[in-house]
C-alpha cells in the first residue's frame, strides 16, 4: 500500500497534461468535475471522447482516441473514466503511444489490463479518484 502511494505522488508531482478518456461535455458527470479540477490546479486537460472528437470541453479541443491526442501532445497520464470492461482498447493505445502512467478511477478495476500495461512499462493505479488523491497530497 505504501508503495501505490508513492506512485501516486510521484504520478501527481511530475505530470503535467492528462488525457482524460471518457470525459463527457455535461458539468454534472464526474468526469467532468474531476478534469475541471484538476485543470484548475494547473494539469492541462486533453479530452478523448469519440462522440465529441472535433469540439471542445473545458476549452479543449477533444480527440476520438489516445493516438490522435498523442500526435499533438505529450500524454503524462491516461485516466480512464470507462467501464472495466472498456479498459483493455485503451490500455492498447496507452501501450501504442508509450504514455507513462495510466489511471482508473474509482470504481473502475481491470486487473488483466493493469498488467498488460506494467509489462509495457506504464505504472498504473486502480479504483482511485485522481481528484480525492490530488486533494489530500497538494
Amino acid at each position: 500500500m505504501h508503495m501505490e502511494q508513492d506512485l501516486i505522488t510521484e504520478m501527481l508531482g511530475k505530470s503535467k497534461i492528462i488525457a482524460v478518456v471518457g470525459l463527457s461535455p455535461k458539468p454534472a458527470r464526474a468526469s467532468y468535475g474531476v478534469a475541471a479540477y484538476m485543470q484548475a490546479q494547473g494539469y492541462r486537460i486533453i479530452p478523448v471522447n469519440p462522440r465529441e472528437a472535433g469540439k471542445t470541453i473545458l476549452g479543449e479541443l477533444c480527440y476520438a482516441d489516445l493516438v490522435a491526442a498523442a500526435a499533438d501532445h505529450r500524454i503524462d497520464i491516461v485516466n480512464c473514466f470507462r467501464n472495466a470492461d472498456d479498459i483493455p482498447p485503451v490500455v492498447e493505445e496507452a501501450i501504442r503511444i508509450a504514455a507513462p502512467y495510466l489511471w482508473m478511477q474509482q470504481g473502475i478495476v481491470n486487473v488483466p489490463a493493469a498488467e498488460k500495461a506494467e509489462a509495457a512499462g506504464i505504472r498504473v493505479v486502480m479504483d482511485k479518484c485522481i481528484k480525492i488523491e490530488h486533494h489530500v497530497r497538494f
